[in-house]
């Protein structure tokens, strides 16, 4: 060992001057009474964690020399007293360094792992040792009951040693761990949620046998004996009424699994059906008709959106203002409303109003009109266009016609016809206040329009029907129809069709627009295939309505043909409107037409069934053409029925007119 590194001083110790010097401050903080119980627990962790640092840089030089010399009698030049001084200060400075760098709240379990890795590992209990004597040993609590104060820090060091600094609630964490804490809690309630519908899902068929034996838990189908006494007795309650639609639902969704042994499906199925009418206020009949259109589970959803009024809609009149400025004004006046949809231009649903919606300054001077939004479909699907000849056959209160009127800006002209002399004036009131100039008011019975005008470029029938798409507004037609009813209506409403089309102009390509407010198929389906059938130069088209179900193409063994799921359907249960049937039929030049009977093109109806006879049609017989006696015979009864309904005598047919 040469003379330099024999007589060389060692290492400085930066940490005594530092401890002395932070211990003389932490003295006279003491005396003074400033100090904080807390910021004395901070300096106690800096300077447990600047000894652990200074003792292992110190110990790596113990091999070199003894820590104490003699400096006075060491015999070193001046040169090499420099030398030393700098490598002294260089060592002091890293120190330093590294002190600064460290933050002062780093545990002492990272310090300890730090150390153990540059293999001191007789320093690592050392260290630990130097905890537990250090902590005892100074004295930075400004606290009068020192034993106390004592427990906390070594507590506090513990707990720093066995745990990162995130394990400890301060409070500058505490925040962060409360969201911590939020954020496995929403974790583990979304783990939970799809879980479950995992679960549901997994055993989907468990499940709703399960629901099933639950719901219907002692629900046994009455007897026919028990109905009879049930009647006799005036009824049961309406609780039970409703347990037992729900128990039939259930059964007869899965017949197979839930029936009881030797009771059929047409019982429970009656049984239902009387439910229904019991707890809606139906009579059987009107219940059965309606429930045989639909499934059981859709059947219950119709009757109970029957319950429920349609919302409240308006029409913007464009000959007088623009939606935007309507809705705008009624706004201002605190009216609550929004567009109907995208498949309306002008429509608007009124959520609530503070002012009568039907008696504002804006309603009187025409700007809107009080339409449901099922009266929009017809028109439509009609597209008028600017001066085009147009008729409305059955046109009270003037909605349809009005909307017909502002589609074609006021030009052309619009027959507007009512049978009902009545309700012409509420009719012509609309299309004043609304300034529709190019409509005409008549009254006349649809059915004598051929003869009486003609020529019309397109034509709107609105027949007259049962009302069982509009229950919600009229509920009398639970209890007020009847099989006949349908009958003599489904009539009619074939006359008035078979009008509708001859009124059109012979000599060029027309329009028809058929539709009713009921959802029977007896007046929508039948009356249009009935018109197919009898007038061959007609075909029906896409209605150009984006939205609505298909029409039926048979019901309940009568077939209509695949060509009337082009009509549309409307029902309040799905669309949230009135119940609703537009089918739009496009009636072919009769040139045409005559050039196509010439063919030998079999017509496109064979197969079909007739309604009048119930006959199956045959290719052979060719296109069905208008049998203008049979039905002068029934136009002729239905006039004289008219004219004794006006108190006129009128003289009694031959037998060989009458009509049976």
């Amino acid at each position: 060992m040469g003379r330099r590194a024999k007589n060389k001083q060692g290492p400085p110790q930066p940490f005594v001057g530092l401890r002395d010097a932070t211990a003389k401050h932490s003295g006279n903080a003491t005396v003074q009474k400033t100090g904080k119980a807390s910021a004395a627990k901070r300096k106690l962790g800096a300077l447990d964690d600047t000894e652990s640092i200074t003792k292992g840089r110190a110990k790596k030089f113990k091999h070199e020399q003894p820590q104490k010399k003699n400096q006075s009698g060491s015999g070193i030049t001046h040169e090499n007293e420099n030398e030393d001084s700098s490598d002294s200060e260089s060592e002091h400075n890293a120190l330093d360094k590294e002190f600064k760098a460290t933050p002062l709240h780093s545990s002492k379990k990272d310090l300890f792992e730090a150390e153990s890795s540059e293999g001191s590992s007789s320093h690592s209990e050392d260290l630990t040792d130097q905890f537990g004597h250090k902590v005892q040993t100074l004295d930075l609590s400004d606290s009068e009951d020192q034993a106390s104060h004592d427990d906390d820090i070594q507590n506090e060091t513990l707990s720093e040693s066995s745990g990162s600094e995130d394990d400890i609630v301060t409070a500058r964490n505490m925040e962060k761990r409360s969201g911590a804490l939020d954020r496995q809690a929403r974790r583990e309630q979304e783990e939970d949620f799809e879980e479950t519908m995992q679960s549901m899902q997994k055993d989907q068929e468990g499940s709703e046998m399960m629901d099933v034996d639950v719901d219907i838990e002692g629900f046994r189908l009455p007897t026919a004996a028990e109905r009879e006494e049930e009647s006799r007795n005036g009824g049961t309650d309406l609780a039970t009424i409703q347990r037992r639609i729900r128990g039939c639902t259930r059964v007869l969704n899965r017949f197979s699994k839930l029936a009881e042994p030797g009771r059929s499906r047409s019982e429970y199925v009656s049984q239902i059906i009387a439910d229904i009418a019991y707890n809606y206020g139906y009579n059987e009949f009107l219940t059965e008709r309606l429930f045989q259109l639909f499934n059981v589970n859709e059947a219950i959803e119709f009757f109970e959106a029957n319950e429920t009024p349609r919302p409240v809609t308006i029409r913007a009149n464009t000959l007088r203002t623009r939606r935007r400025d309507l809705a705008q004004a009624l706004v201002n006046r605190g009216v609550n409303l929004e567009p109907i949809g995208k498949w309306s231009k002008e429509g608007l649903q009124v959520f609530e109003s503070s002012v009568p919606i039907g008696a504002t300054p804006e309603y009187l001077a025409g700007h809107y009109m009080l339409q449901a939004a099922s009266s929009f479909l017809p028109v439509i699907a009609l597209d008028p266009k600017p001066n085009e000849r147009i008729l409305d056959m059955a046109s009270a209160p003037g909605g349809k016609t009005t909307y017909i009127s502002a589609m074609m800006q006021n030009t052309g002209v619009v027959f507007a016809n009512d049978a009902t002399k009545a309700r012409t004036k509420s009719l012509s009131a609309n299309v004043h206040r609304l300034g529709c100039k190019n409509v005409i008011v008549c009254n006349y019975d649809g059915r004598e329009f051929p003869k009486v005008l003609g020529g019309f470029d397109r034509v709107l029938l609105d027949a007259p029907c049962s009302g069982t798409g509009v229950i919600s507004k009229d509920p009398s037609v639970k209890i007020n129809k009847s099989e006949r009813d349908f009958t003599l209506l489904s009539h009619l409403q074939k006359q008035l069709i078979l009008c509708a089309i001859d009124s059109v102009d012979p000599k060029k390509a027309s329009v028809v627009v058929y539709s009713t407010c009921s959802v029977m198929p007896e007046e929508n389906e039948a009356v249009v295939a009935y018109a197919l059938r009898k007038r061959s130069h007609v075909k029906i088209v896409p209605s150009g309505l984006e939205f609505g179900k298909e029409g039926l193409s048979n019901f309940r063994g009568k077939h209509f043909g695949d060509s009337l799921k082009l009509a549309r359907r409307f029902y309040p249960h799905v669309h949230n409107m009135d119940g609703f049937f537009v089918a739009k039929l496009l009636v072919e030049r009769r040139q045409k037409m005559e050039t196509a009977t010439e063919g030998s093109h079999p017509t496109e109806l064979a197969g079909f069934i007739d309604d009048e006879h119930g006959e199956l049609l045959d290719a052979s017989r060719g296109a069905l053409t208008f049998d203008a006696e049979e039905d002068a015979r029934y136009m002729e009864a239905e006039r004289r029925k008219r004219l004794k309904a006006k108190g006129y005598r009128v003289r009694p047919q031959k037998s060989v007119d009458t009509v049976v």
